[in-house]
């Protein structure tokens, strides 16, 4: 089995992260001490950076996972600082900015960045198309995964097993295992 250490403080992105992984022959070990974020408009040179700077401090081969929730009718909102967002505003407050809107699509996004020391961070990008919802629905999953309808149930709703079959998370991390192999 190999191993891979995931810098992240997210208990749910590690759960995903080590469930995801160990049915491919991962041992995934997390490492909590985090990373200093870049305030960027994409999330690609937040990963990039995040894995460049862990991967040089603990000196091993590491990945991060930096993620968003754009909704297209703000704009993109709260994408880069979706994690902000979570954490001071919440899913309930999303959805009251989110009152009376017709359009309601969203795009999720999950960028994992990949680093071994002293090289150059690789990125590797997944998304998924939703909508959001009009309701938390689901005791399941994250974040924002009650309020991201996906084919008629939020991730929330979908149960572990089913989301990650196809999260933005999985695909992300698809194409960073076929670039290893």
């Amino acid at each position: 089995m190999r191993k891979i250490v995931f810098v992240t403080g997210n208990k749910g992105k590690f759960r995903e992260v080590k469930d995801i992984l160990a049915s491919k022959g991962f041992e995934v070990v997390q490492n909590t001490d985090g990373y200093p974020e870049l305030q960027e408009d994409t999330l690609e040179p937040i990963a990039a950076y995040g894995a460049k700077w862990a991967s040089s401090k603990l000196g091993l081969p590491v990945i991060v996972d930096d993620s968003g929730l754009f909704i297209n009718a703000l704009n993109g909102f709260p994408g880069p600082y979706s994690a902000f967002v979570e954490k001071n505003l919440g899913n309930s407050r999303v959805l009251k900015v989110m009152e009376g809107e017709t359009e309601r699509s969203a795009v999720f996004k999950s960028v994992i960045g990949y680093c071994e020391p002293g090289g150059e961070p690789l990125t590797f990008t997944g998304t998924v198309k939703g909508n959001i919802a009009f309701e938390e629905l689901g005791a399941g999953g994250f974040g924002y995964d009650p309020i991201f309808d996906y084919n008629g149930k939020t991730f929330g709703e979908l149960g572990d097993e089913v989301k990650n079959k196809v999260s933005h998370r999985r695909r992300a991390l698809d194409k960073f295992l076929e670039w290893l192999e």
